[in-house]
């Protein structure tokens, strides 16, 4: 179901600023090679195999 945005998320919007948060993001992105922790981490990744919570994928 779609929202409509209210004025004040338009002026977010269109101001450009950025929070900590995206900035934090946005250099996490650079400094942390994905590719190699996700293969680290998919071997003992459990698989969803028997009963329990099904797991999140990894991406």
């Amino acid at each position: 179901m779609l929202t409509q945005s209210s004025f004040s998320d338009q002026e977010y919007a269109a101001k450009g600023y950025v929070t900590r948060r995206d900035r934090l993001l946005r250099d996490l992105d650079a400094v942390i090679p994905w590719a190699a922790l996700l293969a680290t981490i998919e071997p003992v990744y459990p698989k969803g195999e028997g009963r329990g919570r099904p797991p999140i994928g990894l991406e």
